[in-house]
């Protein structure tokens, strides 16, 4: 399945997610998106997309770790399916704009979480979330630095 149709997939899933533990789920299964998508950007993107690609896998995988979603099947792990992605800038785009919804979210649930583990469980997502989008940020800008090169307007 194409990476866009995922993020798409995970937004409605993340805006519909309701109590602390979906949310936390939703955080970890975008993570694990933002994981495959730079997986499968490091390992089939063109040359310059490569080392990027890597460093967005890397903050994904650091941020959902090897235990999966609370409670989640692996089978239900959304980016298992990921098959192409056929756009990189606007997956990119799409990315860092889930990311960012995910933060605004974990935000708001820390804010009114009455259990002090859930905060710094929310807490630490929100600072995953970030660092995630940050390489997300630095690679699109690689990437459209790139399709100004190729139009020839700078």
């Amino acid at each position: 399945m194409d990476a866009v149709r995922l993020i798409r997939d995970t937004r409605r899933a993340l805006k519909s997610a309701w109590g602390e533990q979906n949310l936390i789920a939703e955080a970890w299964q975008t993570q694990a998106l933002a994981e495959a998508v730079g997986s499968h950007l490091a390992q089939h993107g063109s040359p310059e997309l490569r080392a990027g690609g890597f460093s967005v896998c890397e903050a994904g995988s650091r941020a959902c770790g090897s235990a999966g979603p609370p409670g989640a099947r692996v089978s239900s792990v959304r980016a298992a399916i990921l098959t192409e992605v056929r756009e990189p800038a606007g997956t990119l785009r799409e990315l860092r704009d889930l990311l960012s919804e995910l933060g605004v979210a974990l935000v708001s649930m820390a804010c009114s979480a009455e259990d002090e583990a859930v905060y710094w469980q929310c807490i630490e997502a929100v600072d995953a979330a970030d660092d995630s989008k940050d390489r997300v940020c630095s690679l699109l800008r690689e990437v459209e630095a790139g399709l100004q090169g190729e139009d020839g307007t700078e």
